[in-house]
């Protein structure tokens, strides 16, 4: 029996001419589709397209196909959503990916909750600096900020990316601390170079009147990771710029100190990704509502917003 899968890759194929436009649609590549179209030609024994550089054609055999199933695979794929979303208890793997440092911090204390509550589901975290194919890489979620919202995925904001600056009070003794963010210039800059771009970045803050003014750090500490950074300002080796969520049990407990208060840079949001689909799978919808109602019970979106001193 053929799989829904290869029905839909076909299907959607012939209404836009192309497995580009249909992957976009399904949430898959343009090579899972073509594999699909494939698979179904080969188990048909029968040539389902014309296919050119420009356009894919029906052929006599395709056209015939399409219209003896198109008018039943809503049909089928209402009926497999309802038999997968009517469990009653959560199931399956969540794979899901997260920041190292903040996926640490503030995500993998909500485990032992949300399994206690919903045991049938078996994590798989993926705790890296990138950004995944949620579709393409089998993700369930990812949790993260300045994600490239592409076709066919949502995202439910959790809390602002706000970064600052930060250095140790063992750095800060005896220096005076500066009032306005091109007078960090005058101190050691801890600062990261992108694994993407190569460069150094540097940042531009703002206060909450929207004015903004260039924090050109010096370059005296180069690394290529937050939590490197973290760990250089705690160790008293500079001011670091760093997402607040990331140093926010060191701001709490006083072991790294806010430079410039209420002078901030706006990286966006700290977001929760899945793939948009009518009927999103039960273990993906309770966990990004435990996420949504976590950083809401503990004030996560206030306490990470630099705009507060």
């Amino acid at each position: 029996m053929e799989t829904l899968a290869n029905l839909e890759s076909f299907i959607r194929s012939a209404e836009c001419g192309s497995f580009s436009e249909a992957g976009r649609r399904l949430l898959l590549t343009p090579a899972a589709v073509s594999r699909n179209v494939a698979m179904l030609e080969r188990n048909l024994g029968v040539r389902l397209f014309h296919r050119s550089t420009r356009r894919l054609t029906l052929t006599e055999a395709g056209e015939t196909f399409r219209t003896a199933i198109a008018g039943h695979l809503e049909g089928l794929q209402a009926a497999i959503a309802g038999a997968s979303t009517g469990r009653e208890e959560p199931a399956g793997v969540l794979k899901i990916s997260l920041p190292p440092t903040f996926g640490t911090a503030h995500i993998l204390p909500l485990l032992p909750g949300f399994l206690a509550r919903y045991p049938q589901v078996r994590p798989e975290w993926h705790f890296e600096n990138r950004q995944v194919d949620l579709v393409g890489e089998g993700y369930d979620a990812a949790i993260g900020g300045g994600f490239e919202l592409l076709p066919g995925l949502v995202s439910r904001t959790l809390a602002p990316a706000h970064i600052i600056a930060v250095a140790s009070p063992a750095y800060m003794s005896g220096r005076t601390s500066p009032t306005k963010p091109d007078e960090l210039a005058a101190l050691d800059g801890i600062v990261m170079r992108s694994l993407q771009t190569g460069r150094i970045r540097h940042w531009s803050m703002r206060d909450v009147s929207g004015r903004e003014v260039q924090a050109p750090l010096s370059e005296s500490i180069v690394v290529n990771d937050p939590a490197a950074m973290r760990e250089a300002a705690l160790l008293g080796l500079g001011v670091a710029m760093l997402a607040t969520a990331d140093i926010l049990p060191a701001l709490e407990n006083g072991s790294l100190l806010r430079l410039v208060p209420r002078w901030y840079c706006d990286a966006g949001a700290i977001s929760i990704y899945h793939a948009s689909r009518k009927l999103v799978p039960a273990k993906t919808r309770v966990f990004v509502d435990w996420v949504a109602d976590a950083f809401k019970k503990n004030r996560l979106a206030e306490r990470f917003a630099g705009s507060l001193s």
